[in-house]
C-alpha cells in the first residue's frame, strides 16, 4: 500500500536549483498553481480510513488514572496498554499534566523560527549527521531523496545534553520547560508499558539506559501547496526510538497505518498523540508494533507539528528482551544492533522509503 512517485500528473516545471526552504518556495512563487516536478508524489485516496467508522476511533488513555488513579483504575489502564500497544501502536494521552498554555507556547515558538529571515536559519544549517545537536532544512537528504518533501523542520537534541536555541527570543527557555514536562509524561508512559508486558516498572528504562536516553524535539512546518493530493509532507515511515509524542496546530495532517488503511489522526488540542517506535518493537520481539505513518498536506492554511522522539542512549544495543523471549517461548527475531548504528541505517540512502526491520530481522 506504499504511495509511489506521481506518473502522468500535471506538475509545474518551476522548481529550484538549489532548494533551502519550501516555506521560501511557497512564498516566492505566489501564481504556482501546481506542484514543482522534484516534488511531485501520489496519495491514492481509497486507501484512507472512514474517519466515521468506529473501528477507526483512536484509542485514549487518561494519564491522570496512571498518575493519581486507584489501584484498580491503574491497573485496568494497563490491562488496555496491552491491546493498544499490540493492535494499534498509538494512542491519544488526556490529563497528562502539562499545560495547554506550555504545548501552545511552543507551536508558536515553532512557527517564530520559521518565520525568521532565511539568512538567519540558514545560520543553523547542518550537515548529515543524525546525531547532531541541531540540524534544520527541509527534506532528508537532498542528494539521496528521489521526491522532494513540502516541509520544513528543525531537530534539536534536548536530551541527555539540552542544545540551547538563541533565535526566536524566549525559544530555549520554552523548549527546555516543554522538554521536562513532555519527558515526565514519556516516562511514566514507558514504566506503564513496561508493568503490560508483565515486566517490572523500571524494566524498559534502566534496560535501555534512559538515564542518558536520547529525546529530541522536531518542528515541521507545511505550507499550503497547489495540489495537496500530489504531494508529501513526510512519505510514510517508523520511528527509531521508543515512544515518540507529538502536537500540531489546528490543522490535521498526520496519518497513521491501521488495519491496512490511513486514518487521519485528530483530538484534543491538549492531547499528546504517542506512538511506539521501533525499538519498542525490538525490545519485544514483535508483540508490540512500531507504527507505519506519514504526514500530508492542504492547500487550506499552514500546519505547525511538533514531535518529541524518546529513545535509549546512543550507545546502547537493543535485542529482544530475554525474560520475554523466555517467558513466551520464542527465539528472538530480530538481531542486536547499537541504537546509534540503526539510526545511522534507518536514514542512509539504502533504506530510503523502506523498513529497517528487514536489516535486522533473524
Amino acid at each position: 500500500m506504499a504511495p509511489a512517485v506521481a506518473q502522468n500528473v500535471e506538475t509545474s516545471t518551476v522548481t529550484p536549483t538549489k532548494v533551502t526552504s519550501i516555506k521560501t518556495l511557497a512564498e516566492s512563487t505566489a501564481a504556482l498553481s501546481s506542484v514543482p516536478s522534484a516534488y511531485a508524489f501520489t496519495i491514492n485516496p481509497n486507501d484512507e480510513a472512514d474517519p466515521n467508522d468506529p473501528e477507526f476511533a483512536i484509542p485514549i488513555i487518561d494519564m491522570s488514572l496512571l498518575t493519581s488513579g486507584s489501584p484498580d483504575q491503574r491497573s485496568k489502564i494497563i490491562q488496555d496498554l496491552v491491546t493498544i500497544c499490540q493492535e494499534w501502536g498509538f494512542f491519544i494521552a488526556i490529563n497528562h499534566g502539562v499545560p495547554e498554555s506550555l504545548m501552545k507556547a511552543m507551536i508558536d515558538s515553532c512557527h517564530g523560527f520559521f518565520s525568521l529571515p532565511e539568512s538567519e536559519k540558514q545560520e543553523f544549517k547542518s550537515g548529515n549527521d543524525v546525531l547532531e545537536m541541531f540540524k534544520y532544512g527541509t527534506s532528508y537528504n537532498l542528494a539521496l531523496d528521489k521526491v522532494l518533501l513540502w516541509r520544513d523542520f528543525f531537530k534539536v537534541r534536548t536530551h541527555p545534553e539540552f542544545y540551547p536555541l538563541n533565535k526566536p527570543a524566549s525559544f530555549s527557555e520554552i523548549s527546555l520547560e516543554f522538554s521536562k514536562r513532555t519527558r515526565e509524561v514519556a516516562l511514566e508512559i514507558i514504566k506503564a508499558i513496561s508493568e503490560s508486558l508483565g515486566l517490572e516498572p523500571n524494566y524498559i528504562y534502566d534496560a535501555m539506559n534512559m538515564d542518558r536516553g536520547l529525546q529530541m524535539l522536531a518542528g515541521n512546518y507545511y505550507p499550503l501547496c497547489p495540489q495537496p493530493e500530489h504531494a508529501i509532507g513526510i512519505p510514510h515511515h517508523t520511528d527509531h526510538g521508543l515512544v515518540t509524542l507529538l502536537i500540531q496546530n489546528e490543522m490535521k495532517g498526520l496519518q497513521v497505518e491501521h488495519n491496512g488503511k490511513w486514518l487521519t489522526v485528530d483530538g484534543p488540542a491538549n492531547g499528546f498523540f504517542v506512538n511506539l517506535a521501533d525499538q519498542m518493537q525490538i525490545l519485544t520481539n514483535g508483540k508490540y508494533k512500531s507504527v507505519m505513518h506519514r504526514a500530508i498536506v492542504n492547500n487550506k492554511a499552514t500546519r505547525i507539528s511538533i514531535a518529541i522522539p524518546h529513545g535509549p542512549s546512543v550507545d546502547t544495543t537493543i535485542a529482544p528482551s530475554p525474560e520475554l523471549c523466555d517467558r513466551e517461548g520464542q527465539a528472538p527475531k530480530y538481531l542486536a544492533m547499537n541504537y546509534k548504528e540503526y539510526i545511522q541505517l534507518q536514514q542512509s540512502g539504502k533504506n530510503y522509503m523502506k523498513s529497517t526491520f528487514d536489516h535486522i530481522r533473524v
